[in-house]
This record gives C-alpha cells, structure tokens and sequence, in this order.
C-alpha cells in the first residue's frame, strides 16, 4: 500500500477550532487572531476582499478592535510585482487592519465562496458559525449594522 505524504486539510467547521494563523498586516507587523476575536472576516479572492474592504472603511475608527473583529484578505494569486507595488500601498491606505495571507496553503481550510467574504463567529478561538456575504447589505447585516 502506498500511503500519501501529506493529507489534505479539513475545512472547518462550526465546533472545531480556527486554525493558528500568524501573518503580517498591510504594515508588516504581525497580525494573529486574539483568543477574544468575535468574528473573523475572510476575503479570499479581489471581489470580496474588495467587498470588506468597502464596508469596513465605512465604519468609524476602531469598529474593529471595538466588535472583536478581524480581518483577512488572500493576497496569494497576485504576483509579487503587483502586490508590492501596488496592492500593499493601496491597502496601507486603508484605516483598519487586514492580515495578508502570501502563501495560499496557509488558509487551504478556511471555507470560501468566490466573490463572497466569509464570516467566521467564534468564541475563544472556536468557530460557532460559517456565513457568506455577497453584497455590502448582507457583510453589514453579519456583522450586526443597519442593512441601509
């Protein structure tokens, strides 16, 4: 028998624990998920990252830190050019905090939908429910705001 080398990830799930996930942010400083984080946002492709990215910068300063949230955007698929020259100057603009995933396989069990952000709720580190938003409305109804 021929046993494979590395098994794939499992994607989480509600009851299991989110993965440790030690990045950096859009300013190069290290960005983890606290144990006290509410509610993880995950951007996986430019439409949803995109998406977060306009709702959270509609919010006031400190909406982050204030409702427990975090926020992580894959910036695997760009290359590098692109990404250091102009993504990463574009999102230190930005007033909120997004840890930038370089390496795909470290989110390989994050759940995603294309064009969607998805919406971790944990509690203590531990996921209670997967959401999926598709427009501002429902990313602002996920994270408890007025849907207007």
């Amino acid at each position: 028998f021929v046993l494979p080398l590395c098994a794939a990830a499992a994607p989480v799930e509600p009851g299991g624990a989110l993965p440790a996930l030690t990045l950096t942010d859009q300013h190069d400083t290290p960005w983890t998920v606290a144990p006290s984080t509410k509610q993880l946002l995950f951007a996986a492709d430019k439409a949803g990252s995109d998406l977060a990215n306009a709702v959270l910068a509609a919010q006031s300063p400190g909406f982050q830190s204030d409702g427990g949230i975090a926020y992580l955007a894959d910036i695997s698929a760009m290359p590098a050019l692109v990404t250091r020259m102009f993504a990463v100057p574009k999102l230190r603009e930005l007033p909120f905090s997004i840890g930038l995933v370089r390496e795909t396989d470290v989110v390989a069990d994050l759940p995603r939908q294309p064009g969607k952000v998805t919406v971790l709720d944990l509690d203590q580190g531990v996921i209670t429910q997967i959401r999926y938003a598709a427009d501002a409305k429902a990313l602002r109804l996920a994270l408890g705001l007025a849907a207007d």
